[in-house]
């Protein structure tokens, strides 16, 4: 009898334990579905934010090195289709480091902003690749300092042929297809300088950066009831061949010093990476910046707020 009482008792903790074990798995496997749930739909949202580009096709110039390469990045990690523009041709070399980063589809075309059938023949090409042609990243530009007075025609033709014909050149290269197709979107690279701040020896770039935020002012309004959009971004300064080339013109004996004097006025207190530009285009081409044309986005790390360097609490 005794061994029969002590057999039920096992036999009872053996049901009771198989008992919680069971509940025990039912719990966990509801916590994992859970879990499993969640992660889906932060999936398939992070899925939805990397593919904003996706299905678009851009046409990017001056995208070999410095900020066209960090557009070009930007542009290629959200999905887009890509011709990639720049005069030299280690363009490709650019192209196929995002196409082993990012499996991007992308095409390279050697040409020269301010020749206009160069262009012309760049975004028919990008069609004839691709299909359509969505966004225009109007980047390529130069800048090159000398005092006013010592100024050759030129250095500033050379400013106003890049900068201001090369913009002027490229949208009159790509408006016709988005036109064709009913939508659009062109992104200005312009600039703080000349239109809202200026240094000394850089008359021509300022002109010629100025020039671009009336250029996107006039096409975002001649444009709007079609569905073409026009923005402009306007950097401060970022680490850039072109701001490195600035730096040896200004401090040839320590260009080093004069990048770091930069980063000294900017409250952020380093300069932009050419990435971060590249997201703003990608907003900017984006159809997550629907409602948004004629505008000026400055990205300048708070550089144009100072009133002073010297009076605050800071």
């Amino acid at each position: 009898m005794a061994r029969q009482v002590q057999k039920g008792k096992t036999d009872s903790s053996k049901a009771i334990c198989n008992v919680k074990t069971s509940l025990l798995i039912c719990h966990l496997t509801d916590i994992i579905e859970s879990e499993v749930k969640i992660i889906s739909i932060f999936s398939e949202k992070e899925r939805k934010i990397m593919a904003k580009l996706d299905g678009k096709t851009a046409l990017i110039t001056g995208a070999a090195a410095g900020l066209g390469e960090g557009i070009a990045e930007a542009y290629a990690k959200y999905g887009a289709k890509l011709c990639m523009v720049d005069i030299s041709e280690e363009v490709e070399a650019a192209a196929e480091r995002l196409r082993s980063k990012y499996s991007a589809q992308i095409m390279t075309v050697v040409a020269n902003v301010a020749d206009k059938e160069q262009m012309k023949a760049a975004a028919a090409e990008t069609v004839k690749r691709f299909g359509r042609l969505d966004i225009a990243c109007c980047n390529a530009g130069v800048c090159r300092l000398a005092p006013f007075e010592e100024m050759s025609d030129e250095v500033r033709d050379f400013h106003i042929d890049v900068n201001i014909k090369g913009v002027w050149n490229t949208c009159q290269a790509v408006i016709p297809y988005m036109l064709r197709q009913g939508k659009g979107s062109i992104v200005i690279a312009s600039s703080v300088t000349g239109d809202m701040v200026a240094d000394a020896g850089e008359a021509a770039y300022a002109m010629s950066k100025a020039a671009l935020v009336g250029l996107t002012k006039c096409l975002a309004v001649e444009y709007a009831q079609r569905n073409i959009r026009v923005n402009c971004s306007q950097l401060g300064y970022a680490r850039t061949p072109m701001v490195e080339k600035m730096a040896m013109e200004s401090n040839p004996d320590n260009p080093e010093s004069a990048i770091a004097d930069i980063a000294k006025g900017v409250p952020m207190k380093r300069l932009a990476k050419p990435i971060e530009v590249g997201e703003l285009f990608a907003f900017l081409g984006s159809d997550e910046s629907s409602y948004l044309t004629g505008s000026q986005i400055v990205i300048d790390g708070g550089s144009t707020l100072p009133e002073t360097m010297s009076i605050g609490t800071n």
